[in-house]
């Protein structure tokens, strides 16, 4: 069935329409996040495998293909003044592309040019330059931390010294049996885990008082100008029977270091399908509605995807949430279900 597959997906794709792909090295795709990668998704856009580009040396759009449908990821990593153009070029290069997990001005982009846009979920933010888990609303937060040390675990960087990529492997396989779907992993909207880091990534770990690594909470940058401005978690792994204190606490500490080294926002990515809203463009109230009782479906809850849980998590922190956005011209149920087999949900 996978061959058949394979070839079905195949099939569908050769009649999409044929463009001239950018395709950058990893040095260029890397120096152009660092300009321009101030958002969630842009340092994955330059790191994940299996990414086509659209674009040029000044700047580039990521996107996949699946079942005769092109899927672009994120916005345009490229100047804010041209990013308009790269994304009218594109639309008028392809057939009718679908936008996923887009901010505000890329779906304003899109309505113009006759594109539908629904809200997809939420991107939390915390400011780093607030009072950064004070008052009572945090205190759960900070009881985590607190606790975490008091019971004698540690929270410490790691740099791959404390634990190595063998050992973080057998967390994430761990952390994998435990899962609803244990077979696969979500792709496109998150890139593959791996136990060595990428350029520029940060890890921080738990340590229990037997000196056994025992949870970690990975970073990807946010880049603006080449500056690091701030970092956005891309993944979490813990061991079976740990505390439920080691992420809340992981996540404060992290959060707090990158307040003592200047850097300005942490975001905590994509709630998908949490707080969805009339999005305030042309939209398709059936997808909306679709949205919405995903999200409160116990059996899309239980047997696919935790969506209520992931988003109650972030919520932890109170920070701010973003809307971001899914922008198509078809919306068919067969454009969904390519997408949802792209993200290796089906």
């Amino acid at each position: 069935m996978p061959n058949l597959r394979k070839m079905f997906d195949a099939l569908l794709d050769a009649t999409l329409p044929k463009h001239t792909d950018f395709k950058p090295d990893a040095a260029t795709k890397l120096e152009l996040c660092r300009r321009y990668g101030d958002f969630s998704l842009a340092y994955s856009t330059a790191v994940q495998p299996d990414l086509s580009y659209f674009g040029d040396a000044k700047g580039y759009i990521a996107y996949a293909t699946k079942m005769g449908h092109t899927f672009v990821l994120g916005d345009p990593v490229a100047d804010p003044t041209a990013k308009a153009d790269y994304i009218r070029r594109f639309v008028a290069a392809s057939n009718n592309p679908c936008f996923v997990q887009i901010g505000h001005e890329t779906a304003s982009v899109l309505s113009d040019l006759g594109y539908r846009i629904n809200q997809m979920g939420v991107d939390t933010k915390l400011s780093l330059d607030t009072n950064l888990f004070s008052g009572k609303k945090n205190e759960t937060v900070r009881y985590s931390e607190k606790w975490l040390l008091k019971k004698n675990y540690r929270i410490v960087e790691c740099d791959g010294t404390i634990a190595d990529a063998e050992q973080v492997r057998q967390i994430s396989t761990n952390w994998r049996n435990g899962r609803i779907v244990r077979r696969r992993e979500m792709r496109f909207l998150n890139r593959p885990f791996q136990p060595d880091l990428a350029p520029h990534m940060r890890r921080f770990v738990i340590i229990d008082p037997d000196n056994r690594p025992t949870a970690i909470l990975d970073f990807d940058p946010i880049f603006r100008g080449g500056d690091v401005i701030g970092y956005t978690a891309a993944f979490k792994r813990k061991l079976t029977g740990t505390t439920p204190h080691a992420e809340i606490g992981l996540t404060k500490f992290a959060a707090d270091r990158f307040k003592e080294e200047g850097r300005s926002v942490v975001t905590f990515g994509l709630s998908p399908l949490a707080a969805i809203a009339e999005s305030g463009f042309a939209e398709s109230r059936i997808w909306r509605g679709f949205f919405e009782r995903a999200y409160l479906s116990k059996h899309v809850n239980e047997k696919i995807f935790n969506l209520q849980g992931q988003a109650a998590f972030k919520r932890r922190f109170h920070g701010e949430e973003l809307a971001t956005y899914i922008a198509f011209k078809r919306g068919t149920p067969f454009e969904m279900i390519a997408l949802l087999r792209l993200l290796k949900t089906l």
